[in-house]
């Protein structure tokens, strides 16, 4: 890709310049995050870029002409914009265009980035669709799904099997009844769908990983996290806590992270909760019922060996574990799930009682 020179963007506020890839700061408090560590240009929109191992990935980009180009090049198709935040790069030569130009309004190709549909190949002599601006292009991840707008909402689509969907709408459930905040997500027919929680990017995503890397450690993310705001390292100990007690396999640096003002650049609160289809019983039933040898207990009481935080855990008992099985309206084995689930919480506030670091609200 040659090199880019034009200005980064908030909505259609000029926050930097950039000369030959490199970034010239105008307003350094509104960077993104990993541009304001000094992070690469070119690697942040790599990292904006759909996954190029996924299938539909690849479909699409051989629908679009891209098939030879690099990640950087797959974002800046569409000037490195995504749905869930304000930051875009405007090029020298595009004078006239704008945020509204830039931001996404439709998407032709939810059915190919999900489903790999084939009609889709036959709109290659359209050139209002092949033209078009795709959010699909930068929507990151290893699982196929696609955004929907739906009722001047979009909407995140995954497909999943039942075990997939009851997983992450319980815990959602859960969550919601315990008082974390959860981004709200629904079943389809074929797997779930969640809203966007930027709500049109009217408050800017930052991942997590723009702050620790992939580093997966909680103490080292916890330390991070308080040194940028204190109470969003309390609320990561909320998300880690509901990722204990519902065996959640596949937390990453990606998917959590951080609300921004997209006007004052200030870091409002951790991200809702999301993308909990790989925990649980997502896989199919643990054969360990007591959890005697859980590595996220483990990891989770190792956190509070290492920081002075104290922490408030929420009641928890079985009519509540039953009333967010209830309410996800798939039928599971819920007196597996309720032993499951009690006997990790039991574990944490046993251990935690004995070190008189909690308390139980």
């Amino acid at each position: 890709m040659k090199p880019i020179n034009g200005y980064l963007m908030s909505r259609d506020k000029k926050i930097a310049q950039i000369v030959n890839d490199d970034i010239v700061p105008i307003e350094s408090g509104l960077l993104p995050l990993y541009l304001q560590r000094n992070g690469s240009l070119v690697e942040w929109l790599e990292s904006r870029a759909i996954d190029r191992h996924r299938t539909n990935s690849r479909l699409l980009k051989r629908v679009l002409r891209l098939t030879s180009a690099d990640d950087a090049e797959v974002s800046m198709r569409v000037n490195g914009s995504t749905i869930t935040d304000t930051y875009w790069i405007k090029l020298d030569e595009e004078t006239g265009l704008d945020y509204n130009q830039v931001r996404f309004s439709q998407n032709y190709f939810d059915n190919l980035a999900l489903l790999g549909d084939p009609d889709s190949f036959n709109q290659v002599n359209r050139p209002e669709i092949i033209n078009s601006r795709t959010p699909e292009l930068t929507n990151i991840g290893s699982f196929e799904k696609c955004w929907r707008l739906e009722n001047g909402q979009w909407w995140l689509y995954k497909l999943g099997n039942q075990l997939e969907v009851f997983s992450e709408l319980f815990i959602h459930e859960l969550g919601t009844l315990m008082g974390f905040s959860m981004a709200y997500c629904e079943a389809w027919d074929k797997g779930i769908k969640s809203r966007d929680f930027t709500n049109g990017a009217k408050l800017n995503y930052e991942p997590a990983r723009s702050l620790v890397g992939d580093e997966v450690d909680y103490g080292f993310n916890y330390n991070r996290i308080q040194e940028l705001n204190a109470a969003m390292a309390r609320e990561y100990l909320d998300i880690l806590f509901l990722d204990t007690i519902c065996f959640n396999m596949d937390r990453h640096t990606e998917n959590y992270g951080f609300l921004r003002d997209p006007e004052t650049g200030v870091f409002l609160s951790m991200a809702p909760n999301f993308d909990n289809n790989i925990a649980l019983i997502s896989k199919g039933y643990p054969s360990d019922i007591e959890r005697k040898n859980d590595l996220f207990i483990h990891d989770f009481l190792e956190l509070f060996d290492e920081i002075t935080e104290s922490y408030h855990i929420p009641v928890l008992n079985e009519d509540l574990i039953r009333l967010a099985i209830l309410n996800t309206n798939i039928e599971v084995d819920a007196d597996y799930i309720v032993k499951f689930i009690l006997n990790g919480y039991n574990q944490l506030t046993d251990r935690f009682r004995q070190k008189a670091i909690i308390a139980i609200d």
